[in-house]
């Protein structure tokens, strides 16, 4: 049997990105007249059927829904995952799971596969490359052919659609004079690379937390990783330079790799050093000691997804529409990382 003519294959045999097959196949004026017909030509020969012809002859529903995650294996998007399939089994939906792995063509090749008839529509975070890139052509083309999107914690402006996610700025700053107010004054935080959103927000919020106590920010007590594979080397190197007393981290991963190289340097938590992480998981849970954190509520948060999405596809189609941005209150969760 043929293999099947898929948008990732176009790019392989022509050796351009997916992306830009994509762009040419939907006369993208971002991609040059010739490379257009080029990809085309090929498509038409080898008979490539494009997304919206079968969406085009999709009048019923599927009753299933669509979820694009970075990965699972933080809790955060299993709690989140969670809470979407028990909201969407309850009203009848089916969920079907993607990883995009971080990578923006596995997200347009998953969107791609799942557009094509299998789902009426999409809840999803995303990938770190589609944010580093800034390029959401994938999700326009999704709209534009009427399947809803609903996204949640790593969400972009400029889209149309639905967005559930926490106010990172001020649940940083609530962590942070948490840390001042138990008495600790030299803070560090360890977060993502600045185009993820949800870590720049983030850092954002410790900052302003800090200059609102009159106390001096310097970007050396900014931890910025991009290379989470490296993260342990690059945050034990970053805790040997400078002696903090409290440390922030987004995420649980960071939280205890930090607490582990801390005490490595032969520092007790929490009383040399206090620790709180984003997401309140299992790590934080289990680790030794166990770590305060700022609670995510991503089973709430994926409910609320799920909710938001079957009610616009249940909901009759109107002229104009409107859309909401739900905003999830955390909490602080206190363990033994803090006194």
């Amino acid at each position: 049997m043929p293999q099947k003519l898929t948008l990732k294959k176009i790019a392989q045999d022509l050796k351009v990105s997916i992306s830009t097959v994509s762009k040419a196949l939907r006369d993208s004026h971002e991609i040059s007249v010739e490379t257009r017909d080029k990809i085309k030509d090929y498509a038409k020969k080898y008979n490539y059927k494009p997304n919206n012809i079968a969406l085009s002859l999709k009048n019923q529903k599927t009753k299933k829904i669509g979820v694009i995650i970075p990965e699972i294996v933080h809790h955060f998007f299993a709690t989140v995952i969670s809470g979407i399939e028990k909201v969407a089994n309850d009203k009848g939906y089916q969920v079907i799971i993607c990883l995009s792995g971080e990578s923006f063509d596995k997200e347009v090749v998953n969107m791609d596969m799942l557009a094509n008839g299998s789902i009426d529509g999409f809840i999803m975070s995303l990938s770190k490359e589609t944010l580093e890139r800034q390029d959401y052509h994938h999700l326009r083309e999704v709209l534009n052919q009427g399947m809803p999107i609903v996204m949640f914690d790593r969400a972009v402006e400029g889209i149309p659609c639905d967005k559930i996610i926490i106010d990172d700025v001020a649940a940083a700053q609530s962590a942070t004079e948490f840390l001042l107010r138990k008495g600790k004054s030299k803070l560090a935080i360890i977060s993502t690379v600045d185009y993820v959103n949800v870590g720049r927000l983030r850092t954002q919020g410790f900052k302003e937390a800090l200059l609102k106590r009159g106390i001096e920010v310097s970007d050396k007590d900014v931890l910025k990783i991009e290379d989470t594979e490296n993260s342990t080397t690059i945050i034990e190197n970053f805790l040997k330079d400078t002696d903090y007393d409290g440390i922030i981290a987004v995420n649980e991963l960071f939280a205890v790799t930090a607490s582990k190289a801390l005490q490595k340097l032969g520092k007790s938590i929490p009383d040399d050093a206090s620790i709180i992480a984003f997401t309140d998981g299992m790590l934080s849970k289990y680790a030794s000691p166990t770590l305060t954190t700022i609670g995510q509520k991503g089973e709430d948060m994926g409910g609320l997804a799920a909710a938001k999405l079957i009610e616009r596809l249940e909901a009759p189609q109107t002229i104009e529409e409107s859309y909401e941005t739900v905003i999830v209150k955390t909490s602080l969760v206190e363990r033994e990382s803090t006194p």
